[in-house]
């Protein structure tokens, strides 16, 4: 009888623990569902009817706060902008803004500028946030993210604003020396002389409409749509042409070389447009009695062959702050010199949509006092037309302007040979 008691006993208070073990167990997930997570929305029963669907289909970040400011729903969005931590609501302006709301029943609207998490670069999140009840305990905070937004906008209002300054200085002098010519009309020579400052400034005039329309033209021309296959041999005296009498001029020997009969797949007139900017800047920036040399060749590279075109001058070169910016529409390294030899600041802004239109890229190596390289690097015509259909359009105007290449080492190529 004492073994069957003991026995019961143990038997009893064996199934006590159990259960004590099992309502912990319970409590304790309760608790951890109550935490929240940073998957998608997750639901919740205190939730309106429907809510949850509507939000997980919402682009902008979501959160929920119940009355004690304590987050009831928040998508993976809001956790990736820091916008809810440790289950609390971490933007102080948006959770005042929650409890006014909460508060009073009126909808609220502020754009605030966010530290962008994981970066010391001091960068900001602009953002637009928007605050309204939902149902009688709840608020509802919907976050739209307008970073980007915002730097097209900049990114467009500093081109109209360069686009006017450019078209204004031209004008402004043609207006000017008209006067002058009116005023002396009984001095031929001085007549002579303005009439010919009138040509340069309508020269200029002219090509900085054209170079507008040349990069209006590639950022929304699908140039693959009538593309080619395009002799690099073509190109090459094509671009050498376009430059003979500047080079005569300057007493600049004109080069070309490397490996022949190359072909890349394209638009003809863009492709030389391109490589013609970059030999007529080449030979703009060189001294007198020096060489610019073009070479071509085939190099191995991840996806299938590349075409690389090198342009090298003996110019004065070019500073690592200028590298970082020399793609950029109007910015020029040498705001004076550029004037005086009619360039716009955009042929370089053309050459870098042209190559990126086309699946390649555009690379400069250059050194103060010793020359630059501008080198590009195409798909190769058979493997370009491979990937035609895959090749996703740019859009220039999403781009980062400042520093859309980087710099890089430049590998000499073959000597190349002076052409006649």
């Amino acid at each position: 009888m004492d073994v069957n008691a003991a026995v019961a006993a143990a038997a009893a208070i064996a199934g006590v623990l159990t259960g004590v073990i099992a309502m912990l167990a319970f409590r304790w997930s309760e608790r951890d569902q109550k935490r929240p997570t940073r998957t998608s929305l997750h639901t919740d029963p205190v939730l309106p009817p429907g809510v949850d669907t509507v939000l997980s289909v919402l682009r902008s970040s979501a959160v929920v706060l119940d009355e004690a400011d304590t987050v009831v729903k928040a998508s993976s969005a809001a956790y990736a902008l820091g916008l809810v931590r440790g289950g609390k609501l971490a933007i102080e302006p948006m959770l005042g803004m929650a409890r006014d709301t909460r508060r009073d029943g009126e909808i609220r609207q502020v754009e605030l500028d966010l530290p962008r998490r994981g970066t010391g670069r001091g960068e900001a999140l602009a953002v637009s946030a928007r605050v309204a009840p939902l149902g009688s305990r709840l608020v509802l905070l919907l976050v739209e993210d307008l970073t980007e937004a915002r730097r097209i906008e900049a990114v467009r209002r500093d081109f109209v604003a360069n686009v006017s300054h450019e078209l204004k200085t031209p004008v402004g002098a043609l207006s000017l020396l008209s006067e002058a010519v009116m005023d002396a009309s009984d001095d031929p020579e001085a007549v002579q002389r303005f009439a010919g400052r009138m040509q340069i400034e309508a020269t200029r005039l002219t090509n900085l409409v054209q170079e507008l329309i040349d990069l209006s033209r590639v950022q929304n021309d699908d140039p693959l749509e009538d593309a080619e296959p395009v002799r690099v041999d073509e190109l090459v005296a094509e671009a050498i042409d376009r430059c003979r009498h500047q080079a005569g001029t300057k007493q600049i020997t004109m080069a070309a070389g490397g490996t022949a009969d190359l072909h890349v797949w394209g638009n003809r007139g863009q492709l030389a447009a391109a490589l013609g900017n970059l030999v007529e800047n080449a030979v703009n920036y060189s001294p007198a009695r020096t060489r610019v040399g073009i070479a071509a060749r085939r190099i191995n590279a991840t996806g299938g062959d590349m075409i690389e075109l090198a342009v090298t001058d003996q110019g004065i070169g070019i500073t690592d702050k200028d590298k970082e910016r020399i793609f950029e529409r109007f910015y020029r390294v040498d705001p004076a010199r550029s004037r005086a030899t009619g360039g716009t600041g955009l042929g370089l802004a053309i050459v870098k949509h042209v190559v990126a239109s086309h699946g390649g890229e555009v690379t400069v190596w250059s050194a103060e006092g010793q020359g630059s390289t501008f080198t590009l690097r195409l798909p190769e015509a058979g493997v370009a037309r491979d990937r035609a259909s895959q090749h996703p359009d740019p859009d220039p105007d999403l781009e980062d302007e400042a520093g859309t290449t980087e710099s890089s080492p430049y590998e000499p190529l073959p000597a190349p040979e002076v052409l006649p």
